[in-house]
């Protein structure tokens, strides 16, 4: 069994239902913010509000809250940003994650007391980088996404006190650590203000000047995706990444739904807490390739990769364009549970659809995965049986019966 310090799990957040999705299957905390001064402008619904509010029930669950503020700041943003961070103060979350120097600068005018953690946009590859950073008062350094898990080991073992955190498992992009301006040049929306259009993702045509043909480059007859890269898993290699000392696992993930986050962070977390069960190696390492596989199979993905901690960025490249469609759709989520004589009623929110006939898998906090019946399910207002149940714009509510009580946020899938 590991020994080092179980590091924290951090969970995205784009409303404050996932930021409760994701508390609910294992987050140690989560990360979120509203879209002016977030790297997330749109599918994010946070208000200031919202922040607050999120901010209050992560505490209320012992969880903790980090607040973004990690655009690369133009002159204009800095008339809003001391009200905001005054706002900020007053709501208490538990660090800001900050790439700018001047908004770092001005956090610390606002806000002196402020735990402040690097952004991973800020690049920070190297120990003296590090050692930079933490004598600028930050506690917590997000790393480079470029680095190899040795070069993270090293500058963990020079780093002192300041806490280290690396991602895990998200999306990836072709820009070094998302510093890209291509979605500013084609479309005029900025990667660094937290407006990409992700252009890395598009198919390309080489059309060269003088000539009325156009030549595509590679076999794919739609186009090339020159930049396009997989998604990042590294659910197998947590046991060598937990043994590197590092103090935080981070998910990306803020515009993803909250059937993903249930998904991933359940994911995460049962391997986190396998890896320090004390239970045999060849144990651990069959658990982990079975919730990778799942991650796979059951969630659209570009194909898992290891980005560049254990193979270098070899195995980045998606040059097909495609996503890996699962054959598994969210059906539901579960708003309660409730007891009833010889089982438990779910009270589910239905999404896109759900028939009687079809073949549904629940999943609870912690990646706790079990069948559902429900041949036998009811419509919440009319309590009519149903044969096929919709999501739709407001989603129908149904009420299904089960032997087990499945808490309030696992979600619902059914087989395609």
């Amino acid at each position: 069994m590991i020994k080092r310090k179980k590091p924290e799990l951090l969970a995205p957040a784009g409303n404050l239902h996932k930021l409760k999705t994701a508390i609910a299957h294992g987050a140690d905390a989560v990360y979120f913010g509203i879209p002016d001064f977030s790297l997330r402008v749109r599918i994010n619904e946070f208000s200031p509000a919202d922040i607050k509010k999120g901010i209050e029930y992560a505490h209320a669950a012992g969880k903790k809250a980090y607040v973004t503020l990690n655009i690369f700041a133009r002159d204009r943003h800095f008339t809003k940003l001391k009200a905001h961070i005054r706002m900020l103060k007053a709501c208490a979350p538990d660090a800001l994650f900050v790439s700018d120097p001047g908004v770092a600068a001005i956090v610390k005018t606002v806000w002196p007391a402020a735990r402040l953690s690097l952004s991973t946009q800020a690049n920070c590859s190297n120990s003296a980088a590090a050692a930079f950073w933490s004598k600028q008062g930050f506690k917590r350094l997000i790393l480079s996404r470029e680095l190899s898990l040795k070069e993270i080991a090293g500058i963990k073992k020079n780093a002192g006190r300041t806490e280290i955190e690396v991602f895990v498992h998200g999306a990836l992009c072709a820009a070094y650590s998302g510093r890209c301006f291509l979605s500013d040049f084609l479309v005029g929306r900025g990667a660094n203000l937290g407006d990409c259009a992700q252009p890395c993702r598009w198919e390309y045509e080489i059309k060269p000047i003088g000539h009325n043909r156009s030549f595509v480059i590679g076999e794919d007859g739609k186009g090339s995706y020159l930049m396009n890269s997989q998604d990042l898993c590294l659910i197998e290699r947590l046991p060598e990444i937990i043994d590197a000392g590092v103090d935080a696992l981070k998910i990306e993930g803020r515009a993803k739904s909250a059937y993903y986050l249930a998904n991933v962070v359940g994911a995460y977390r049962r391997a986190i807490d396998l890896i320090y069960s004390g239970k045999a190696k060849a144990v651990i390492k069959r658990e982990l390739s079975f919730l990778k596989n799942e991650l796979g199979e059951k969630l659209n993905n570009r194909g898992y990769c290891e980005g560049f901690m254990f193979s270098g960025g070899q195995d980045l490249e998606n040059y097909a364009g495609n996503n890996m469609l699962s054959p598994w759709e969210f059906c539901g989520q579960v708003i309660y549970s409730r007891a009833v004589k010889g089982g438990y009623v779910l009270k589910v929110k239905v999404h896109n659809t759900m028939e009687s006939s079809s073949e549904v898998e629940i999943i609870g906090p912690e990646y706790d995965c079990g069948l559902l019946d429900v041949s036998l399910m009811r419509d919440a207002k009319t309590k009519k049986l149903q044969k096929e149940a919709h999501g739709g714009g407001g989603g129908q509510v149904v009420l299904i019966e089960t032997k087990k009580d499945w808490p309030a946020f696992s979600v619902l899938r059914r087989r395609l």
